[in-house]
């Protein structure tokens, strides 16, 4: 298959063929001193893109000294635009470790403190449960079962404070996990309330414009909409996120691969950042509790040994979005293992993202599409990638 190999500082993507079963798919490579796909790996993609009718693909690999963009299918199928490197996908819960960096370097900073509870940043929260929840507690799904989502009846911004003011834990804090999108989007309000700003005024301003990534909204511009990709349903419908409560913090997230490639380059190797997003993009990682095998830090899981598949496939599986799990506290010293495999999934209506990397290797893969389909099915994509890389 032709490849198209451009400098790093480009991004326009040529070179279009078309795969047996009649889908469109393009590949590109893209870095200086780039390699061609691992073994194998276009038809990996394709198997799993027809297995779930997922119109586009888009894939980075990144390895030392360079990074690779390989692009299939398309970004919408009613004006067959192909997906580039600068397609725009909504990235789900992906977006959980932007918020976590926020809230990590706003320590740093001295701005806010993790240890502290979550009702010292939101006046509102004051003589409620939240008395006895820290941030980081928050931060890494342990305040006690906060539920996956918000009730349907919760719309508002005072529904929501409403809502977390008569909130009762079922277990102590920092007893059990259960992933939240409420446990995680309060972090992400106390960050904005404790230093005066908004939510996507911190993550522009800490995160965004520190890191180059200047392709990754909350709101997607009108000058970049051309490059924000349909989403689709089971059914095949074109669908969009809709706006929720703390969306922005929990899933509201687009961005490219282009961009994600570079998000996990820092957080590989956080020498390349100054003072506190330095530090903030090496604490996010470190394991906070551990549930069984899954190692619960800011935003990211991670696992001692990246080559046993069914080890990553338990600590991504319904059971643990989907109910608590006992925790206990990690061991010093377990970011550091040579093995550890740091992955993040997300979703939403129409999409599914899969970010993962492998600190030892100074690897890592993302893999962004515009159908939600299985979590399995990404992290096997992705295991088979590495395993062929590795």
């Amino acid at each position: 298959m032709k490849k198209r190999i451009t400098p790093f500082s480009r991004f326009a993507s040529k070179g279009l063929s078309t795969c047996s079963a009649g889908m469109l798919l393009v590949t590109v490579a893209h870095a200086a001193n780039t390699a061609a796909a691992p073994a194998g790996m276009d038809a990996m993609v394709q198997t799993v893109m027809q297995a779930h009718q997922i119109p586009g693909m888009a894939i980075a690999i990144i390895q030392p000294g360079k990074t690779s963009y390989h692009n299939y299918g398309v970004a919408s199928r009613e004006t067959g635009q192909p997906v580039r490197e600068t397609t725009l996908f909504e990235i789900g819960s992906l977006s959980k470790p932007f918020t976590a960096l926020v809230a990590q370097r706003a320590e740093t900073e001295g701005r806010i403190d993790l240890s502290a509870p979550a009702s010292r940043y939101v006046a509102a929260l004051r003589g409620s449960a939240f008395d006895r929840i820290t941030l980081r507690q928050l931060g890494t799904y342990s305040a006690g079962e906060l539920p996956l989502q918000f009730p349907d009846n919760v719309t508002t911004p005072a529904d929501v404070l409403a809502y977390y003011r008569h909130w009762q834990p079922v277990h102590p804090a920092g007893t059990t996990r259960l992933y939240s999108n409420p446990s995680i989007g309060l972090m992400g309000l106390a960050a904005s309330q404790a230093t005066g700003e908004s939510f996507a005024g911190l993550l522009g301003t800490t995160v965004l414009q520190p890191l180059g990534m200047n392709s990754t909204y909350l709101q997607v511009p009108p000058e970049a909409r051309s490059r924000y990709a349909m989403g689709y349903t089971a059914a095949g419908k074109p669908v969009r996120v809709s706006p929720g409560p703390l969306d922005e913090e929990t899933y509201g997230v687009k961005s490219t691969t282009a961009d994600m490639a570079g998000f996990l380059l820092a957080h590989m190797d956080p020498a390349r950042s100054k003072g506190a997003l330095r530090s903030a993009l090496q604490q996010t990682r470190v394991p906070v509790y551990c549930a069984g095998q899954t190692r619960q830090g800011l935003g990211w899981e991670s696992y001692q040994d990246w080559k046993n598949l069914d080890v990553l496939l338990a600590g991504n599986s319904n059971q643990m979005v989907f109910e608590p799990q006992p925790v206990k506290a990690c061991p010093a010293g377990t970011s550091n293992e040579p093995d550890v495999w740091v992955n993040k999934t997300g979703s939403t209506a129409g999409f599914g993202a899969y970010a993962v990397f492998l600190p030892a290797l100074q690897t890592g893969i993302v893999i962004l599409a515009n159908r939600n389909y299985p979590i399995a099915d990404r992290i096997r994509l992705a295991h088979g990638i590495l395993t062929a890389l590795h």
